[in-house]
């Protein structure tokens, strides 16, 4: 998911060293105050990173202890989440809204504390998405457990400037239900726009990228379930590449992508894009839509009024190709603790905190719904996130809360993880764009690199 753009980011150090002597502490029973180190991943509107500090500034206020706590882009959270963990130099929390790429290959590793007994108190109000997003399996204990406290989800819409659209001669009343239809009816933007003297414009945003981490990926995943492939990866871990359904959903989803390449009404960039790319792009309407995960695209433009509540639409989609209802991937997000953390049960303690489902509603609408909870009960019984006045966030929630929704295939086997890091999908793409090589030869190319990794990963 594109949530962070490290050129207009800075790094933000938030130290906090707030502790509220002679409070009442319920958190942690019988034990003097002491003080947890924490790394937290930027948001990408301010608002976020004041609703985390206002959790974490309330949480020591109430128990006494002392967070100091590093605010920094994602990026950067990730590559020194990944030293950290191979050097064994950890804090002693990591919050990460997108931990997907960094879970299941260190639960796996036994490099990450069995956080079961913190989600345990919770477990029965956490979506089934939450829960499958939050355990993985460890080759040294041989069986799954919790290794997130989830506190938060996200889920992949469509981002449309409707502006363009009506200049187009287009009406968004009339976009198709269907998931190819929507690009194929979008497209024709393109023509009409630049006609009228907009000669950069392209009609899509589409993540083609050989690059990542996270967009490309994403983007791909969708096109494969909306291609009736949605079983590549099932629950039990096992990889499904020799089914010729699944074969041929993959290759129908590379030739679509990749002759809206070729046709010229994606941006020529796209092939090297990281995971802002798109999102600046879209801001400076370099194309008219996009689909990208969360609404870091819109509330990232929340201060040009016409532009968010008017020209800026937020789709969910409907339905797959076969006109049966899309199911839409959602992650979770939250904190896990590192081996070797000196101060554990602080971090543990913290989680509890935050996972109670007053705090984590609280500190979620404060970050404007970016993300949602990860209990679905306080979406529904709270009218704010469907009647928040904000046009992004009700059919946000309609499609990660409402509708039919699917985990992340890395929550089902941690060699998912290694092998979108690979970004084999955005090969298999360079592979026909720049190498002429058919669809078919790519995807078998992919399935067979995707055979190797998963037989690293056996899972009993």
């Amino acid at each position: 998911m594109a949530m962070t753009n490290m050129s207009r980011r800075g790094l933000v150090m938030g130290a906090a060293a707030l502790t509220a002597g002679g409070l009442a502490r319920p958190y942690i029973a019988n034990a003097a105050a002491k003080t947890a180190t924490v790394w937290i991943t930027q948001g990408f509107v301010q608002a976020e990173d004041q609703a985390l500090k206002k959790t974490a500034e309330d949480y020591m206020k109430a128990s006494g202890n002392t967070l100091e706590y590093s605010i920094m882009p994602f990026m950067a959270l990730n590559q020194k989440i990944i030293s950290a963990l191979t050097s064994g130099d950890v804090p002693d929390l990591m919050f990460h809204d997108a931990p997907e790429v960094l879970l299941p290959q260190n639960a796996w590793d036994d490099k990450l504390l069995d956080v079961s007994d913190v989600v345990a108190a919770y477990e029965s109000q956490l979506s089934e998405t939450a829960k499958q997003c939050s355990s993985f399996p460890n080759k040294v204990t041989k069986k799954r457990s919790y290794y997130l406290c989830p506190v938060k989800q996200g889920v992949t819409p469509f981002h449309i400037w409707s502006d363009l659209v009506d200049k187009a001669g287009l009406k968004m009343s009339e976009i198709p239900k269907e998931w190819d239809g929507i690009w194929t009816y979008l497209k024709q933007a393109q023509k009409p726009l630049r006609a009228k003297g907009m000669r950069r414009i392209y009609a899509c945003g589409l993540q083609i990228t050989t690059v990542g981490p996270n967009d490309g990926n994403n983007v791909f995943r969708h096109f494969l379930i909306a291609n009736g492939g949605r079983d590549i990866v099932t629950p039990d871990g096992k990889l499904h590449t020799n089914d010729p359904k699944i074969r041929e959903a993959a290759i129908r989803s590379v030739e679509f992508m990749t002759s809206l390449y070729k046709e010229g009404v994606v941006p020529p960039e796209a092939l090297s894009w990281n995971d802002a790319d798109d999102n600046n792009g879209f801001h400076e309407k370099l194309f008219m839509m996009d689909f990208d995960g969360t609404l870091s695209t819109e509330l990232a433009m929340i201060k040009d009024k016409k532009a968010f509540y008017e020209d800026m639409k937020t789709l969910a989609p409907v339905s797959k190709n076969d006109g049966t209802p899309m199911e839409n991937q959602v992650n979770a997000g939250g904190g896990f603790i590192p081996k070797g953390a000196k101060n554990a049960e602080v971090a543990k303690d913290f989680m509890r905190y935050f996972m109670q489902p007053q705090v984590m509603n609280e500190n979620l609408k404060a970050g404007l719904g970016r993300w949602f909870p990860s209990i679905p009960k306080l979406v529904r019984d709270d009218p704010w996130w469907l009647n928040s006045g904000m046009p992004c966030l009700k059919p946000y929630i309609e499609e990660g809360v409402l509708n039919p929704t699917l985990p992340l295939y890395n929550a089902y086997s941690p060699a998912w993880g290694q092998f979108e890091a690979e970004q084999v999908w955005g090969q298999a793409h360079a592979d026909v764009i720049k190498n002429g090589m058919k669809p078919a030869d790519a995807i078998d190319k992919a399935f067979k690199r995707a055979e190797q990794i998963f037989a690293r990963y056996p899972i009993t």
